[in-house]
């Protein structure tokens, strides 16, 4: 482990066999934009994915918390080099050395493939090998089952449920399913996610 821990906010390049992340910029403004569209992903209700004409927005609020030192932004790319999706380290809480892993939407042609569990390898991996996290947490709507499954099969555990924690774009109020993985666990979370990544899949 690093004994001198990066800021959590410096942008990274981090790869793996099927996905790569690079530091968000606004040039892949249209390569997202692309990606987006890929399964209408801003049209459901229990998420927060930008709609095509709010992209540009949403780049430029992700950029503007990382000149804040508050979010990590990173865009997604799958092994042939297509944009995927976004991710970021967010709520960074440097004194604790604590971030959280969201603001993650994948497109549809890419999600129940390895990408989501190499980028969360990668992620994990740089945040507590790289930059000493004590703690990685995962937040989610409650009934976003998709969302909560896969978080779970990461190895994370639930830390418990924020009641009515947040107001949704649409006026509904949103239970926050809370979970983490710590330092401590990495090391046996670290290999259960490269077994899943070497696993064979079925076609």
């Amino acid at each position: 482990m690093s004994t001198t821990p990066l800021p959590l906010a410096a942008p990274v390049t981090l790869t793996g066999p099927h996905a790569r992340l690079e530091p968000l910029s606004r040039d892949h403004h249209d390569a997202l934009l692309d990606a987006v569209r890929d399964g209408d992903l801003w049209k459901l209700w229990y998420t927060s994915v930008p709609a095509p004409d709010r992209l540009a927005a949403e780049i430029d609020r992700r950029l503007a918390l990382r000149e804040a030192g508050t979010m990590n932004p990173f865009t997604v790319f799958d092994a042939a080099g297509r944009a995927a999706g976004m991710t970021t380290y967010m709520n960074i809480d440097a004194a604790n050395r604590r971030v959280e892993i969201g603001s993650t939407w994948t497109r549809a042609s890419c999600q129940r493939s390895g990408l989501n569990t190499q980028c969360k390898l990668l992620l994990l991996r740089h945040a507590f090998e790289t930059l000493g996290c004590i703690a990685v947490e995962f937040r989610t709507h409650r009934l976003n089952q998709q969302s909560r499954k896969a978080i779970e099969r990461l190895g994370a555990q639930l830390d418990g449920v924020l009641r009515s924690h947040q107001r949704m774009p649409d006026g509904t109020l949103r239970d926050t399913c809370v979970y983490s993985i710590t330092a401590a666990e990495w090391p046996t979370i670290q290999n259960h996610l490269q077994w899943q990544l070497d696993k064979p899949r079925s076609a």
